[in-house]
């Protein structure tokens, strides 16, 4: 009785380390699950539609310097604040001041038009949010964009006018400015200009010169750009190839952002040509890992602190509103009124 006794002991004690054995192999699987990183969340349509609403129907040219320079929150502040610095300047003598910077080609492009500079400095969490999506999701942007023209479209609001040319080619829809030296920037509510009401991206405040108060569309602003034609950023160098993946196109090249802001959560690095800006850190070097939260502003947490100051109608660090940079001229003429 007593060997059998210390038998059923042994017996037992066995099983235990065969059941312990069991789970300590099991863990190591389990660890990799539960150690992954959770998948980067996307931006729906609806999402991406809000976000590109203030400026899918700008001219092709200006959403290519927009998007970039969307991806560089912290150098359009910087711009900003320069320009509010030397309103003095204008015409050529800006353009060369403004060719010694070393903001982003895409930034310094925006001086060109300094209300959407202006406009961007001023929203600052909703620039950020479409610096993203424009690093993360390019080719969802683009249909975003393109579908916003096609509703306005069928809403009767976008059409060629004495101040831009609006043309389809295949499925896409392609704006330019209808004359070489001078481009006229549409004013819209982006919440009503596309057939049906859309919500308000939070926070979002527009910007005197850029808005019009109805659902139609309206031309006040008129900027010449003849004066930065000499500088490789200049408006010519720009452009939107809707043909093949939706890509901006900087000097005839695919053109890609290198922001240290904005987070390519893909976690590789996208190529392409690029100018100017030495030394910035390529969001293919993902800083994800370093606890940067994908899109927020340096020192945000994801734009929030900008949503709060932007309500307010002011940059958050103490930028400008209601006509802050001047610039520009208003279009005589027909430049003005609805369509």
């Amino acid at each position: 009785m007593k060997l059998y006794r210390q038998g059923i002991a042994a017996f037992l004690s066995w099983c235990l380390v065969l059941a312990a054995a069991g789970d300590g192999l099991a863990s190591p699987q389990a660890l990799p699950q539960a150690a992954q990183a959770p998948q980067a969340a996307q931006q729906s349509p609806e999402q991406l539609q809000q976000l590109v609403a203030p400026i899918a129907l700008y001219p092709d040219a200006l959403i290519a310097q927009i998007l970039p320079a969307a991806t560089y929150p912290a150098e359009v502040v910087e711009a900003g604040k320069w320009m509010t610095q030397h309103k003095d300047l204008t015409g050529e003598a800006l353009a060369k001041e403004v060719d010694k910077q070393s903001w982003d080609p895409s930034v310094k492009a925006l001086t060109q038009l300094t209300a959407v500079l202006a406009n961007m400095n001023q929203n600052l969490a909703w620039t950020s949010e479409l610096g993203d999506v424009y690093a993360n999701q390019q080719q969802d942007v683009t249909n975003a964009i393109q579908t916003m023209r096609q509703r306005a479209q069928q809403a009767g609001n976008l059409k060629t006018t004495p101040q831009e040319k609006v043309r389809t080619q295949g499925q896409s829809i392609e704006i330019e400015p209808a004359t070489q030296d001078v481009v006229y920037v549409p004013q819209y509510d982006p919440w009503l200009v596309y057939g049906y009401p859309l919500a308000v991206f939070p926070g979002w405040y527009p910007y005197p010169g850029l808005f019009w108060d109805g659902p139609g569309i309206g031309f006040g602003l008129g900027f010449g750009i003849g004066f930065f034609g000499g500088f490789g950023w200049g408006w010519h160098n720009w452009g939107f190839d809707w043909h093949h993946g939706g890509r901006v196109m900087y000097n005839h090249n695919a053109y890609f952002s290198h922001s240290r802001t904005i987070v390519n959560r893909n976690g590789f690095d996208r190529g392409g040509f690029r100018g100017g800006g030495g030394g910035r850190e390529g969001i293919g070097n993902s800083r994800a890992s370093d606890g940067m939260r994908s899109g927020a502003f340096s020192g945000f947490d994801h734009g929030g602190v900008a949503r709060s100051n932007s309500f307010r109608g002011q940059s958050s660090f103490g930028g400008f509103r209601g006509g802050g940079f001047g610039g520009g001229f208003h279009g005589g003429g027909g430049g003005g009124g609805r369509r």
